[in-house]
């Protein structure tokens, strides 16, 4: 069987085009509003206090998003948080065109914008194993990150010329006009007949459910912790410091460069992922993750393009092994009517940590500098993915290998 087969379902071409518009307009965000504060204050801390606000309320709202997408349409729920984000990011791009922009204003509104992507976030993860036969769910989820990345590594360069050219402010225009073409791709999205839920108890009962699904789990909750961590040091990096790091060495246009070649290492690593036959993919992508340390390094000790570019590009690679090997292993060992639940808890303790990362790095930076807070970064990471391997339940798990007989090939979607 083919490992594109799954792209003749309407329903999986809808999502993966959704999230692709979504992810080429992300491409600006990052990085435009990281200029549009640097250009409003140059201070690296009310940066971290933006994004970091974003990913707080993010965080706080994800358990309830995963409750939603497990009592309703999960493809309406992206089209109505697509429609709100949308709204949000008109705002900071007026704002910011006008010259009316005061880091209190962008804090409430990327805090809205965090709310309201919370919302989606685990109807989103959760609908792919609704789009596809269960033998395909590997090329699937696949794929799906390969049109994310690569709309990103088209967004991304193209992101670095339009601030450079015309100002933050248009970037994160861009990425209001993406939210609203996505949310047409999943107002589309027509999911075959599946019985309906009977009377659902409290939405407290229904977290207690998915905790205790979440907890029985060892490789699940473990890797979960150790993503905490790991997190924490590579935003607070990558998202605070880079930036300000880039903006003062290799320039912004550059910076826009070295995104483009992690997500181009993603293209790659997706493609690998693809067609990987390992039993062990989950110990095998939690490996990959070392390389993820690479980019904090080479920005700690000498930032210059070329070697930050491949550094950046083997972490693209290695983040695309973990996150096939972690999708498809999810899919497989959680129950279909949980698994949103699930994936709010996952995404919940994986970035719960992420604001403090975000927001504390910013005054670590202004004690020891710049490169000296990279290098600690980098050194949190490795420890916490060395912490995940330490984990028997993680090394020996066992993956399902995608079967590839014409049999299964019209597997029905039920």
């Amino acid at each position: 069987m083919s490992s594109w087969s799954v792209l003749r379902r309407p329903a999986f071409r809808l999502l993966i085009a959704g999230r692709a518009v979504d992810a080429f307009g992300n491409a600006f965000a990052p990085i435009a509003l990281a200029f549009a504060v640097l250009d409003l204050t140059g201070s690296a801390r009310d940066l971290g206090l933006v994004v970091g606000a974003r990913t707080l309320l993010n965080v706080l709202f994800l358990l309830f998003g995963g409750v939603l997408a497990d009592r309703l349409p999960k493809n309406l729920l992206m089209v109505g948080s697509n429609v709100a984000a949308a709204l949000t990011q008109v705002a900071v791009a007026a704002l910011v065109l006008t010259g009316t922009a005061t880091i209190p204003l962008l804090i409430m509104l990327s805090a809205i914008n965090g709310a309201v992507a919370a919302v989606a976030m685990p109807a989103s993860a959760a609908l792919v194993p609704r789009t596809v036969a269960a033998p395909d769910r590997q090329q699937a989820n696949a794929i799906n990150r390969l049109s994310v990345t690569s709309a990103a590594i088209v967004g991304a360069p193209l992101a670095g010329v339009v601030v450079a050219a015309l100002g933050p402010g248009w970037g994160i225009a861009v990425d209001a006009g993406t939210f609203v073409l996505s949310a047409l791709c999943f107002a589309l999205i027509r999911l075959p007949s599946q019985e309906r839920p009977p009377a659902r108890e409290s939405v407290f009962t229904e977290l207690r459910t998915g905790w205790s699904e979440f907890r029985s789990h060892t490789w699940l909750w473990v890797v979960v912790a150790g993503a905490c961590v790991m997190n924490m040091a590579w935003s607070g990096g990558t998202h605070v410091l880079a930036p300000a790091l880039a903006d003062v060495t290799i320039g912004r246009r550059a910076w826009g460069l070295v995104l483009a070649a992690q997500t181009a290492g993603m293209i790659v690593g997706g493609l690998v992922a693809m067609r990987l036959r390992i039993r062990r993919f989950l110990r095998y992508g939690v490996i990959a993750l070392i390389a993820m340390a690479a980019p904090l390094i080479v920005l700690g000790l000498h930032p210059q393009v070329l070697p930050l570019a491949a550094a950046a590009f083997a972490a693209g690679v290695a983040l695309e092994q973990f996150a096939v090997g972690w999708e498809t292993t999810m899919q497989e060992h959680i129950p279909p009517d949980r698994l949103a639940r699930v994936y709010s808890y996952d995404m919940v303790g994986s970035f719960v940590a992420v604001p403090i990362g975000e927001m504390a790095v910013g005054p670590i930076a202004d004690r020891f500098g710049l490169q000296p807070t990279l290098l600690g970064a980098a050194g949190v990471l490795l420890v916490a993915v060395l912490a995940m391997l330490s984990s028997s339940d993680i090394r020996t798990l066992r993956h399902r290998l995608p079967r590839t007989d014409p049999e299964h090939m019209e597997e029905s979607l039920s």
